[in-house]
């Protein structure tokens, strides 16, 4: 099984995204769209929508997904990713997978115009999105589109000795710093994203702007 690659010519400039279907869930769901614009017709390019958070499922069930379409006509290995972040193990797992169909990852999310017309709208790449987007075997971060970092924090739920739940915020003892820093290197990202990442307040955000982008070897801007 293998999903055609997109040419950058083809996605360059205005792109329309025609024929979207299903509406996204808060858990990271897939769906195949249309672009190219209404000239192409039948011969329409097709991507994969990625919109959601990241959980310990999202991997396989991409990768599910890509089997299953695999022979729609058109498709192509492109993902619209846009996502608030979510599980950090997962989003790795998401990124090789990314990178062993050989997805061009672009940030952004399908948007629909007044007269239905579809259309690549500002997307986002939060917190542990951003592990799942070094995957892609290229990676375009529009002006319009944000990614933000933050430090890494697990959030353990347990009883409240008053009665009811509390949450307790567990940090990283630096062996999951050490895997991100492999996993970096290994997608071809300079590490001085994750030390920047980990010197952020998980409850702020560090927006990365295009210098970082191009610096830290993340993505471009153009298409």
């Amino acid at each position: 099984m293998r999903v055609r690659n997109l040419s950058a010519a083809l996605i360059a400039g205005a792109v329309t995204i025609l024929g979207m279907t299903a509406v996204a869930r808060a858990d990271m769901s897939f769906r195949v769209v249309s672009i190219g614009g209404a000239a192409c017709h039948d011969r329409c390019a097709m991507a994969i929508v990625a919109d959601g958070e990241i959980t310990d499922a999202t991997p396989d069930e991409f990768l599910d997904f890509v089997r299953a379409n695999a022979q729609a006509r058109n498709l192509h290995s492109v993902v619209l990713l846009n996502s608030p972040g979510g599980k950090v193990v997962a989003s790795m797992a998401l990124g090789r997978v990314f990178r062993k169909v050989g997805a061009l990852t672009i940030v952004a999310r399908a948007g629909v115009d007044s007269d239905g017309r579809g259309y690549i709208a500002r997307g986002r790449c939060f917190s542990a999105c951003v592990y799942a987007l070094m995957g892609g075997r290229k990676r375009i971060v529009p002006p319009e589109s944000v990614v933000g970092i933050h430090r890494m924090v697990a959030i353990e739920s347990g009883a409240d000795p008053a009665g009811g739940s509390m949450e307790r915020r567990r940090f990283d003892n630096g062996d999951m710093r050490n895997m991100l820093s492999k996993y970096s290197a290994d997608m071809g990202v300079s590490r001085d994203l994750i030390n920047t990442a980990e010197q952020t307040p998980n409850d702020g955000i560090h927006i990365v702007s295009s210098r970082e982008l191009a610096k830290w070897r993340l993505g471009t801007s153009r298409f």
